[in-house]
């Protein structure tokens, strides 16, 4: 509390007091009136000296909250003036630095110059040499021409000859190694990549026929089959589509078609007609219906049994039956749903390898010859029958692409596309996968070699190892070695472009040089 206030406080308690002393003197009378002015005076004397009291101690206080303050402020101050003169020390260091590069720039200046003035006297120098030599030259020249009897465009152009033969020889070669570097590195990787495919994959695959063989007890079922007059056999025929050969073979009817579907409603429906014993028109009628009924639900659950083995899922219902029915389509004698799951692991298996998608690959390589499950009333080449049917059934576009794509028919449009032709030619083309007709095969090898003695130089040509191969023997006169390494491009291209044959065709060429002498 302020002093001044409690002085006034202590005047006020005075007056009151005062008042109430002359309250009591009024009342109690005179005789406590000079007691009370007694009181009232040592209470004054008492006031006056506690505010004495109070004023030193408060000046005390004031003076030593204002010398804290104080020390404070020089502190304060003398720290700011130290860091101005920290900063005024860098400054003056900076300035230094600052006048000691100028004086390095200055220098570099007057060098440059300096610089510039010589090289100014050295291009003067090499100009007039360049113009010495120039003289020199054109009289060399002239001095050449009299001596070659050539001028100097002709000697041009004959070195440029020279020199434009001599690139080609030397870019032929460099294309030559740099082609078997790439070829030994490419075949390296590929044989490793498809190797192991192939070994993975190991699929066993069955040479389809034309007929099936149902074994019967004896032979007078036979009789049975065909029924009175032959209605039985007819009947039976004219429901399945397919023709009964009842003949001399003990205890076995042939069944023969080229629709293996049809073959197979026939084969399930005669064994159970023989195992149930009646057998007339109606009853043929009814068990055909029923087996051709379980033998389509049949086909729906081989799509999706081939569905879960490759690990796909979310198929068009409609897709899923064509490949049910893939198990009784062939190609080229090759079960055609085998083929198409074996070249499905193939393509996922090249795909995993190249760090591509294998799902897509898998759905690829499955779906790549669902066009030849098409009826065949409906033409067209098989690869874009099945992009059509992919693409009706909304397939992904990586795969509606490599469906129709795996014979050129249309442009590849993506890796997978040409994994899938791989795997689809390495499938057809192992040993026993497919039949070849002689006369196709005859007709293939005389295409081959007539492709290759086609082009100008070669002397002879082989078909060997049943097409595999085909060897060139060339005029040694007419082609050299490099020459002889750009045929063998030009002939197997020329085969890819032409030609359509399973796997691959090895194109060796031959230059032999033959020098005789007779000892007489």
């Amino acid at each position: 509390m302020d002093p001044i206030m409690q002085i006034v406080i202590l005047i006020g308690a005075m007056i009151v007091f005062f008042f109430l002393g002359w309250v009591l003197n009024s009342r109690f009378g005179k005789s406590s009136l000079s007691s009370a002015e007694e009181k009232a005076k040592q209470l004054i004397a008492d006031a006056e000296k506690e505010a004495k009291n109070i004023k030193r101690e408060k000046l005390l206080e004031v003076k030593d909250e204002w010398y804290k303050k104080k020390v404070e402020f020089d502190n304060e101050v003398n720290q700011k003036r130290q860091k101005f003169i920290n900063l005024e020390k860098q400054l003056a260091i900076r300035e230094e630095n600052t006048e000691k590069k100028l004086e390095l720039v200055l220098q570099k200046e007057r060098e440059y110059k300096r610089l510039e003035k010589e090289l100014q006297v050295l291009k003067s120098n090499l100009e007039k040499k360049a113009q010495s030599i120039e003289r020199i030259e054109k009289e060399q020249n002239v001095k050449l021409e009299k001596i070659s009897g050539l001028t100097a465009e002709e000697a041009k152009n004959m070195l440029i000859e020279n020199m434009v033969s001599e690139a080609q020889r030397d870019s032929t070669q460099m294309i030559k190694e740099i082609i078997d570097k790439a070829k030994a590195d490419a075949k390296k990787e590929a044989q490793k990549i498809i190797v192991q495919s192939i070994q993975r994959t190991a699929a066993d695959h069955s040479i389809e026929t034309t007929v099936s063989v149902v074994q019967i007890q004896n032979d007078e079922m036979k009789g049975r089959i065909i029924g009175k007059e032959g209605r039985n056999i007819r009947a039976f025929e004219s429901c399945t589509g397919v023709d009964v050969i009842v003949d001399d073979t003990p205890e076995a009817v042939i069944l023969s078609s080229f629709d293996q579907f049809r073959r197979e409603v026939a084969r399930v429906a005669l064994e159970r007609l023989i195992a149930d014993g009646r057998i007339h028109p109606a009853r043929i009628e009814e068990v055909v219906d029923k087996v051709r009924q379980e033998l389509e639900e049949e086909m729906v659950r081989e799509g999706e049994n081939t569905l879960m083995r490759l690990g796909l899922h979310n198929m068009h219902n409609e897709l899923v039956r064509h490949i049910g029915k893939m198990k009784y389509r062939s190609s080229f004698g090759q079960n055609l749903l085998q083929h198409s799951i074996e070249v499905a692991y193939l393509t996922g298996i090249m795909a995993a390898e190249l760090g591509m998608e294998t799902t897509l690959a898998k759905r690829a390589g499955l779906l790549h010859d669902v066009g030849k499950t098409m009826d065949k009333s409906v033409e067209g080449p098989h690869a874009l029958l099945g992009y059509d049917l992919a693409k009706r059934y909304k397939e992904h576009p990586i795969v509606v692409n490599a469906v129709g794509s795996h014979h050129e028919d249309i442009e590849m449009e993506h890796p997978i596309a040409a994994l899938v032709q791989a795997a689809d030619a390495i499938s057809g083309a192992r040993p026993g996968a497919r039949r070849e007709p002689l006369e196709s095969y005859v007709k293939r090898l005389e295409n081959l070699e007539a492709l290759a003695k086609s082009f100008e130089g070669v002397a002879k040509t082989y078909a060997i190892q049943a097409g595999r191969e085909v060897r060139v023997v060339v005029e040694h006169e007419k082609i050299d070695d490099l020459v002889a390494d750009k045929l063998a491009r030009d002939i197997a291209a020329k085969i890819e472009n032409e030609m359509e044959y399973p796997g691959q065709i090895k194109v060796t060429v031959i230059r032999e040089v033959r020098k005789i002498s007779y000892a007489k």
